[in-house]
């Protein structure tokens, strides 16, 4: 592994909605990142007031020295369409990553959705293509599998290959870094918050901090400034330590918060 002399913040977003109930994955664990429209909106006042310009990593230097701030969206969730709206306002792209295998369900983006998001500047990548929740137990073969299901479909959508992706649900070993490349990727975002990217096996490997409902503006500003990098990193290196070293019971506490809750209707669906 080698890594670049740039450094790159990137903030992971998932939903973007005042209707959780209409958009993403329908579980106890999606809850905590999704974020209210009026939060989003302090949350990209507060980086604009930095005078930062969020990056798209397909046109930045990762070799020359530098900072990058990127912005990316996971699961692919309907809300998507307003969350790019929204960074528009400010003349800003984002990059999503779809989990292709829901690409038309309730509550996802559709096909002509993910079409039109791209033509509007967006990056658009893989999210793998079933979101297996524990990526780094899937074997090697199946990890590629995930990558290149994922990304021929959406190479077949757009009329363009499909380079950048995001680690489903977290969880990250050698060799899920390693699959990506084999894939064919260029760069991969994690769940893990560094700043120096590394180049793996010709894929340029990111971290990335989740943003939680609870994250507040103040700290977005931080973040972007690559400021409290580091304090993120330990909380979540004591979070993967605990998660490796409880097995079984981990497995369980995966299984209930990504467990569907019983289907709801919506107000005014």
């Amino acid at each position: 592994m080698s890594g670049p002399r740039a450094e790159v913040a990137s903030l992971m977003y998932h939903e973007v909605t005042d209707h959780p109930a209409r958009s993403g994955f329908q579980r106890p664990g999606a809850r905590p990142y999704t974020l209210s429209c009026a939060t989003f909106h302090d949350h990209l006042g507060r980086i604009a007031a930095t005078g930062l310009t969020p990056a798209l990593v397909t046109a930045a230097n990762l070799v020359a020295g530098g900072r990058h701030l990127l912005l990316t969206f996971d699961d692919g969730g309907a809300s998507a369409r307003d969350a790019a709206s929204m960074l528009e306002l400010n003349g800003w792209r984002g990059h999503f990553f779809i989990v292709t295998s829901l690409v038309g369900q309730r509550g996802f983006l559709t096909g002509a959705d993910i079409r039109d998001l791209r033509a509007r500047g967006h990056v658009i990548g893989t999210h793998s293509h079933t979101h297996p929740d524990i990526f780094r137990a899937q074997s090697r073969a199946r990890m590629v599998a995930e990558w290149r299901t994922s990304a021929d479909y959406l190479e077949d959508l757009l009329g363009e290959p499909c380079l950048a992706g995001s680690v489903p649900g977290g969880d990250i070993s050698t060799a899920a870094l390693e699959s990506a490349g084999e894939a064919g990727l260029r760069f991969l975002f994690t769940s893990e918050p560094w700043t120096r990217p590394m180049l793996i096996g010709g894929c340029w490997v990111f971290g990335r901090y989740g943003v939680k409902a609870t994250t507040s503006p103040a700290a977005i500003a931080d973040l972007a400034a690559l400021r409290g990098w580091g304090r993120a990193r330990l909380a979540r290196r004591l979070k993967v330590l605990a998660s490796h070293g409880l097995g079984p019971v981990y497995r369980w506490y995966v299984r209930r918060t990504t467990r569907p809750w019983p289907a709801v209707t919506a107000p005014g669906a």
